[in-house]
């Protein structure tokens, strides 16, 4: 089985494709995790992440550095948002993302193009969604907890030029997929979210169930 999880950055989508992973016993990848390894190279090579050429030269990252905290940092979320938006960097990154996918028993995936790039036959998918503000709240949240001084309105501000990036670039913009379901979980607690992502996902392979 495999399961993609779509959405905006801060919309919860990785915590529901963690949630969704433990309750299934599925593989989880964090593709953003793979772009922002991308951004920290980048970074840390002194390259341009507006340069496509210098962001594919990023991209030959070992798997070691996914679990580098680094990763998290906001400024690299940014810098991640950027050179995504290369498609050569997608293309790059493309092959690595569909072989996690393609395990035997299965895994789940999140990021901003799994439903329609990554994994377009997935038994189900998930559009994960919240509010701008709901987003930033949480992202602002999470950067104070981590010791951050960025001010609400910047995350804000950061958070809307994050999805005009990802949602105007002309390879795999995030987009919700045709078959996906939506789950806005503005104003939900983590725990329904939860519960009712799980819902969406076993409606999803009931119907594709009766449908064979």
């Amino acid at each position: 089985m495999i399961i993609a999880v779509d959405g905006p950055a801060a919309s919860g989508k990785g915590t529901i494709a963690r949630a969704l992973a433990k309750h299934y016993g599925l593989p989880y990848l964090d593709t953003g995790l793979l772009y922002r390894a991308v951004a920290l190279s980048v970074a840390r090579m002194g390259l341009d992440p507006e340069t496509e050429a210098d962001a594919v030269a990023a991209c030959d990252f070992s798997d070691a550095l996914l679990s580098d905290p680094a990763l998290r940092d906001d400024d690299i979320g940014a810098l991640a948002s950027v050179v995504s938006a290369h498609p050569l960097v997608r293309a790059a990154l493309l092959h690595r993302q569909k072989r996690f996918a393609a395990q035997e028993d299965g895994a789940i995936l999140d990021g901003r193009d799994i439903g329609t790039v990554i994994a377009p036959d997935a038994d189900a998918k998930l559009f994960v969604k919240a509010t701008p503000n709901i987003r930033a709240q949480r992202r602002h949240a999470e950067l104070q907890a981590r010791g951050g001084t960025a001010s609400k309105d910047r995350v804000l501000a950061d958070i809307r030029a994050r999805d005009a990036r990802d949602s105007g670039r002309s390879t795999a913009p995030l987009v919700m997929a045709a078959d996906a379901a939506l789950l806005d979980t503005s104003f939900l607690s983590i725990e329904a979210s939860v519960q009712r992502a799980v819902a969406l996902v076993e409606a999803q392979r009931a119907k594709k169930a009766a449908s064979v």
